[in-house]
């Protein structure tokens, strides 16, 4: 089966970037309209976020921008494996990379905060073949073959795979090495996991253990973000985060993870289009009373 995915995966992944651009244009915005399951999910987040903000039109723009994405996604993560080096020239443009090797002059790691936006694969692809190659944690797949492959093509760039279970001592020896860690921080999670941050100005249960991870390591937090321009990317490299410290561990975990998620608001709200809105985001909700 893995050997049938890398031929499928070599094929798909010689499509011309303006071939598969202009199919994603058809078959996004057509799974869009034909999917209303997910395309009700889209837009009921939309309304949750922006209520009166965005006019309904709007709203289904955008959705169909989203679906676009995702398909385009798809296409780029089956070239993910045979990129190089040089392929990034004029394809994957950087802003603020520096900051990330400053962070990494402190000798104490790194942790890269970022969201499922724009093409997160090749955000990760594109570091790993620039020489920052990263440890992405990550949820296992149900399906043993495609958890095969989709592991296969993530550590082709030169990165590091670490399963999201029992993760923390591995990343924390990681991160004593000095090398770089990369949590996707923008989906739902059950509330033995997370606290409760405000996105659009409603609480969603968000992860708290890259806000764990980051008090235990003492490790510099970047958020790091991948903007689609057409057929090219720009990788955005934010400020570091300022975090907390009061030697209360949850107080300390429920700000800093609430920091986290407002520099994923940020960019967000800047490119809407460009962001999972297909996840139930605030599906787990706090407990009455």
């Amino acid at each position: 089966m893995l050997f049938l995915l890398k031929i499928a995966a070599f094929l798909i992944g010689r499509v011309p970037l303006k071939v598969s651009s202009f199919l994603s244009g058809i078959i996004g915005p057509l799974i869009c309209r034909l999917d209303r399951k997910h395309r009700e999910i889209v837009l009921g987040n939309l309304d949750l976020a922006f209520g009166d903000g965005l006019s309904r039109e709007r709203k289904e723009e955008i959705a169909a921008k989203v679906f676009k994405n995702l398909v385009m996604t798809f296409f780029e993560f089956m070239l993910v494996p045979w990129l190089k080096r040089k392929d990034l020239e004029g394809y994957v443009e950087f802003e603020g990379l520096e900051k990330i090797e400053k962070a990494l002059e402190r000798k104490n790691g790194l942790i890269l905060v970022t969201a499922h936006f724009g093409n997160w694969e090749l955000l990760a692809a594109s570091l790993g073949l620039s020489g920052h190659s990263i440890d992405i944690i990550a949820r296992e797949l149900d399906n043993p073959s495609f958890e095969e492959f989709v592991r296969w093509a993530r550590t082709r760039p030169g990165n590091r795979v670490v399963s999201k279970n029992r993760s923390m001592r591995r990343l924390l020896k990681s991160l004593s090495q000095n090398r770089i860690a990369g949590v996707l921080i923008d989906q739902n999670v059950a509330l033995s996991e997370g606290v409760f941050a405000d996105f659009f100005g409603t609480p969603a249960c968000t992860n708290r253990g890259p806000a764990l991870l980051a008090s235990a390591s003492s490790s510099p937090v970047i958020p790091i973000f991948i903007v689609r321009r057409d057929r090219a990317h720009r990788v955005i490299v934010g400020d570091e985060i300022e975090l907390i410290d009061t030697g209360d561990r949850e107080l300390d975990a429920a700000e800093n993870t609430s920091r986290f998620t407002k520099a994923v608001e940020e960019v967000v709200r800047k490119y809407p289009e460009q962001w999972f809105w297909v996840h139930r985001r605030w599906k787990t909700r706090p407990p009455k009373g």
